[in-house]
């Protein structure tokens, strides 16, 4: 994470989870979330880039899950990260996109994450879920 320091990275990663859940669990908006994004430094903006991307492999994202989340951001499908995140298997590289990408980016992979997480909460996590991550209160 070039640009930021160590200990400032950890708390960007703190704070990018929380956002990036509550988006997911519906607890703030996917504009909520932008917004947040759009304030971090070019530097932040790649290193939660990066994590989310992290996120949505984790969660074993599909095209479907893709071709979903780029329907909720509305980002056009024929953006990059739109057509990056619809190919079978997703593409990752989000982060070395053109930093005018990047807001476009974080849409595409908060939504598409969205739709493969919700998909697992239902499946894998049904009433046993011990992730703190799928428990989150309310705001």
């Amino acid at each position: 994470m070039s640009g930021v320091s160590s200990e400032d990275g950890r708390a960007l990663r703190c704070e990018a989870e929380q956002v990036v859940n509550e988006v997911a669990q519906g607890l703030c908006t996917l504009n909520e979330g932008t917004s947040w994004f759009s304030a971090l430094s070019p530097a932040g903006r790649q290193a939660v880039l990066q994590e989310v991307a992290s996120y949505a492999m984790q969660a074993h994202i599909t095209s479907a899950d893709g071709r979903e989340g780029v329907a909720r951001s509305g980002v056009k499908p024929t953006a990059n990260p739109s057509v990056m995140i619809c190919m079978d298997p997703p593409r990752y590289g989000f982060a070395a996109l053109p930093a005018d990408e990047h807001v476009k980016a974080f849409r595409v992979l908060v939504s598409a994450f969205s739709s493969a997480d919700a998909r697992r909460r239902h499946t894998y996590c049904q009433g046993t879920c011990g992730h703190i991550w799928h428990n989150l209160p309310p705001r």
